[in-house]
């Protein structure tokens, strides 16, 4: 199993030379991979083209692009000149973000995920491949009809012959569009235990395809802390996940709320939810179950973090996307040697 760290959002607490840094630690330990992530704060291309100009083996994942963010053939402009500039190591993570931002922020409309995935990627791939990019479907229209635009193509090409695409996506349709025109998947609160039921869509959208999931990839991002203080590990995880399950969008959707209950805690995702809607933060924070912090972070003594590197890899993860839930940057290093020494224990 490779690994992968996540640094997050940029400017969240550490210098732009200490997020290098953690870069080229990880780099030096031996990690596959670095994603970088947005929101309506920095973007993530600027932070991969930044970290490109540091390492020279690590892998640079976007984790994710937002697709209401650009059109898919600013991605795929993107996408070629972090490629060119890191001599082919950029890997293309991609997300439709939630209706709060896309609307919100953005100005797109959130309706019809999977047809303006599937056309997404349809053009961006087309772009990347340096075809002259003439496209209709259901949610694009290349060039747009009726006007004066033209059939273009992508005047600059890749290092890699075909850069892999992964799709952020939970529901359960969207997981089976992955399987079908994906290279990869980026799932969040990901439960090895519940891996079997969670690769039913993926297999069903690889068999639309006619297709198998040999060489498909499942990254899930997971939040760490080694250490022989359970609850405070624990501890340490209980902002992040109150924040996604209660409050990262509304009591009538939310993806990440809806997956945590799908593994038997529908009643505590609820009262979560509730109260951190209700603005009682820290009750949110406490109503969370030690055995879902449990199942979906790595939390405790290094012991148990063994187990959990094993359960992920014998449920088939091909890069583990680690994210230290530490807020300087010599215990971010810490927790990524120590997994990495944990991972290279399992073989």
């Amino acid at each position: 199993m490779k690994l992968g760290v996540a640094i997050g959002y940029w400017g969240m607490g550490l210098t732009a030379a200490e997020q290098m840094h953690i870069a080229q630690t990880a780099e030096e330990l031996g990690y596959d991979s670095i994603w970088a992530a947005e929101a309506y704060g920095s973007d993530a291309a600027s932070v991969l083209a930044w970290l490109a100009a540091g390492t020279t083996r690590i892998k640079l994942g976007a984790g994710i692009f937002q697709i209401p963010a650009r059109s898919a053939a600013m991605t795929a402009m993107t996408a070629a000149t972090i490629d060119q500039l890191s001599g082919g190591r950029f890997l293309l993570g991609l997300g439709t973000s939630g209706p709060q931002v896309s609307e919100g922020w953005h100005g797109v409309r959130f309706p019809r995920q999977v047809e303006r995935t599937r056309d997404y990627i349809a053009v961006v791939r087309m772009a990347l491949a340096h075809k002259k990019v003439e496209y209709h479907g259901d949610t694009m229209d290349l060039p747009l009809p009726d006007g004066p635009g033209k059939v273009l193509k992508l005047t600059i090409r890749p290092v890699q012959d075909s850069i892999p695409i992964y799709l952020a996506v939970l529901g359960p349709k969207n997981v089976a569009l992955a399987g079908e025109i994906a290279d990869g998947w980026l799932p969040v609160f990901f439960s090895p235990e519940h891996v079997s039921r969670l690769k039913v869509p993926l297999e069903e959208g690889a068999a639309r395809a006619g297709r198998t999931l040999d060489n498909f990839r499942i990254a899930p991002n997971v939040n760490v802390m080694i250490s022989d203080d359970v609850e405070g590990a624990r501890d340490a995880m209980r902002p992040i996940l109150a924040l996604y399950i209660g409050g990262m969008g509304s009591r009538e959707q939310n993806f990440y709320n809806k997956i945590v209950s799908s593994y038997g805690f529908e009643a505590a995702a609820r009262e979560v939810q509730e109260l951190y809607l209700d603005g009682k933060r820290a009750a949110a924070m406490e109503a969370l179950p030690d055995e879902l912090i449990d199942m979906t972070c790595i939390a405790g003594p290094k012991h148990r973090a063994r187990e959990r590197l094993r359960a992920y890899r014998d449920a088939g993860v091909e890069s583990l996307i680690v994210s230290p839930m530490a807020f300087d940057v010599e215990e971010r290093q810490r927790q990524l040697r120590l997994v990495a020494e944990l991972n290279q224990e399992l073989g």
